[in-house]
């Protein structure tokens, strides 16, 4: 029993590591399911994540924090939307732009947070089923956030599969020029998802400074909103599959930092790489199957639209 125990704290790590990786995948695969491609969830992140800091910071409330988190990505969505689908910007340009606004917004406005700490969302306490050894913390011990990324992935993949609003959604993303004609507001539609990426996004970066960290500090999404790119198409598209792909880089992120804290004979800079090494290997397998992409890839991903086209 005591080698589970001994495991216990690894796999609440592993958690903790996985969940805003969750909360960004899954906003961003409704965004692209509508025919949207936005490159910039690290900037949504980075920005959610000292939104959350400052709310929770000067209210003195985690919720009021995430809630700020999640409305700093809706704005910074907003400003993708109006310049990609308004506008008919670049979808890939305009998304590395707002990563690069992002992380350089939050690095002039955090600066005042810099050193600055907050308390701990609080961990579900259920008596006796939390008291349980090695499952009770682990199910029954988690903060709030964790079973809400859950809940989201769940409630997307049923609207999704079996509700109107998905069939909507998915026929926007496949043929943006068929649902317009069967009289469906594709721009609209497509802000709407956008934005509810920008909210996940938010909320992502919210559960890293409130509590992965927590604390604020510059660049403190380190990459992880690529790692979420990569996500969904790690899962084809398919939320049940983004809970796979979120927990398994999750354990190779926090694999890599026991390893470097075990003092392992490898140069700690390979090991932080190794969480980005394995996304490109992951890629490069899943790019080799050509056809298995272009079966499971909204066909109008990344197309701008016009109405009078």
């Amino acid at each position: 029993m005591s080698g589970f125990e001994h495991l216990t704290p690894l796999i609440l790590t592993v958690i903790t590591a996985s969940t805003p990786l969750l909360f960004a995948a899954a906003g961003e695969l409704v965004t692209e399911r509508s025919g949207v491609l936005n490159l910039g969830v690290e900037g949504l992140m980075v920005t959610g994540a000292l939104a959350a800091f400052a709310g929770t910071y000067v209210s003195g409330s985690a919720i009021i924090g995430v809630l700020c988190g999640a409305l700093a990505g809706v704005l910074m969505a907003l400003v993708f939307a109006a310049l990609t689908l308004s506008l008919l910007a670049n979808q890939v340009a305009t998304g590395l732009a707002l990563t690069i606004f992002g992380l350089g917004l939050t690095s002039l406005l955090g600066s005042g947070f810099i050193g600055v700490t907050v308390e701990n969302l609080p961990k579900l306490y259920i008596p006796g089923l939390s008291e349980i050894p090695v499952l009770g913390p682990i199910v029954f011990g988690q903060d709030a956030m964790v079973y809400l990324s859950f809940a989201c992935v769940g409630g997307i993949g049923w609207v999704l599969a079996r509700t109107r609003v998905g069939l909507i959604l998915r026929a926007v993303g496949a043929s943006h020029d068929s649902a317009h004609a069967l009289g469906y507001p594709v721009i609209r539609i497509r802000y709407m998802a956008t934005m509810f990426g920008g909210a996940m996004g938010g909320i992502a970066g919210s559960y890293l400074s409130l509590v992965y960290t927590p604390m604020w500090a510059e660049n403190l999404t380190a990459g992880r909103g690529w790692i979420a790119l990569a996500l969904v198409v790690f899962s084809t598209w398919r939320p049940g599959r983004l809970v796979v792909g979120a927990y398994l880089f999750g354990a190779i992120t926090v694999i890599q930092l026991h390893a470097q804290g075990l003092g392992v004979a490898v140069p700690s800079q390979f090991l932080s790489m190794t969480p980005y090494l394995v996304t490109i290997m992951v890629l490069v397998v899943i790019s080799r199957d050509r056809l298995k992409i272009q079966l499971n890839a909204p066909a109008c991903l990344g197309r701008s639209f016009h109405p009078a086209q």
